[in-house]
């Protein structure tokens, strides 16, 4: 059974002649008349009654018709959606995140969630598809590794990276990194702190092994502006680490990019890093991007800005 035959089948029932559905179809009428005779023969019923003055549906041909019409409906339906789909106006994106700006990435998922200008006018068949945005939060070396293998369409990463073999950074905005210290200590009293201000104090920073790129960021930075400061107890958590640092009778520090806001904590001073902002970098499999891909560069990319 083929669907070309169905639409004949349909278009004879709805236009009550062979010579109609032909000119409807723009086609010659044996041609309509052999499809439906074959799609009779496959199906083993006879679908309409023919005379001389009429044709008519028979009884198998009356319970046939909202079967095959409901099986061209799925069918242009289909079609509908497959080409939102290679449009990028339907689908599904599966986005790795970063802890970073809240209202950043809100304003980015808005701006995928707005409906998308279909490739060709709608037609009689709406396929009801949409777009989906599935976020995931992960480690960035299982991001990276979930990009290359294909279990993510793409992932916003930070700090110092090498791409791995099978997918390409691309550089899509600058968050800038904050600095905390004890409320009490005399460079609380400045506007902004340089990496090389708190030299002397223990910092807070976590292990490689937790998070290498930010990690490698953070040694680096401190490399170029020929500040060592000691080590003090590893950043775990944001919240846990600055009370720490409110509490300690021993002075330290950390640094740190802003998550949902930059956090108030009694005992605590942050200020800004006058270094300048780290990259964050879109990791991307290698190749011409996917429709889905398409339509979040162009949201990470529009005029107005993240």
């Amino acid at each position: 059974m083929e669907l070309r035959q169905l639409r004949y089948f349909v278009t004879v029932a709805d236009e009550g002649g062979f010579g109609r559905a032909a000119e409807r179809l723009g086609i010659v009428q044996s041609a309509v008349s052999t499809q439906v005779r074959r799609l009779e023969r496959q199906l083993g019923v006879t679908l309409f009654d023919r005379t001389a003055r009429r044709v008519a549906l028979t009884g198998p041909g009356e319970a046939l018709l909202p079967q095959a019409r409901a099986v061209l409906d799925a069918a242009d339906r289909t079609r509908a959606l497959a080409a939102e789909l290679a449009a990028g106006t339907a689908g599904l994106l599966r986005l790795g995140a970063v802890h970073g700006p809240g209202e950043r990435m809100n304003r980015l998922l808005r701006r995928l969630a707005q409906p998308a200008e279909p490739a060709h006018p709608a037609g009689p068949a709406q396929s009801g598809g949409a777009f989906r945005v599935v976020l995931r939060h992960l480690p960035v070396a299982e991001r990276l590794r979930a990009v290359r293998d294909g279990e993510l369409d793409a992932a916003f990463v930070r700090g110092t990276l090498t791409a791995p073999p099978g997918t390409e950074l691309l550089p899509v905005w600058q968050d800038p990194l904050y600095v905390a210290v004890p409320a009490a200590h005399p460079l609380a009293a400045l506007p902004a702190l340089s990496l090389a201000d708190p030299a002397g104090l223990p910092l807070r920073l976590a292990d490689r092994a937790a998070n290498a790129p930010f990690h490698d960021l953070v040694t680096g930075a401190l490399r170029d502006a020929g500040a060592r400061p000691p080590l003090g107890p590893p950043f775990t958590g944001l919240r846990e680490t600055l009370t720490a640092i409110a509490s300690s009778a021993t002075p330290s520090w950390t640094v740190f990019y802003e998550v949902t806001g930059l956090p108030t904590l009694p005992g605590i001073a942050i200020r800004p890093l006058t270094a300048p902002p780290p990259t964050t970098w879109l990791a991307v499999p290698a190749g011409p991007p996917t429709p889905a891909l398409r339509r979040l560069l162009a949201a990470v990319t529009a005029d107005e800005p993240l």
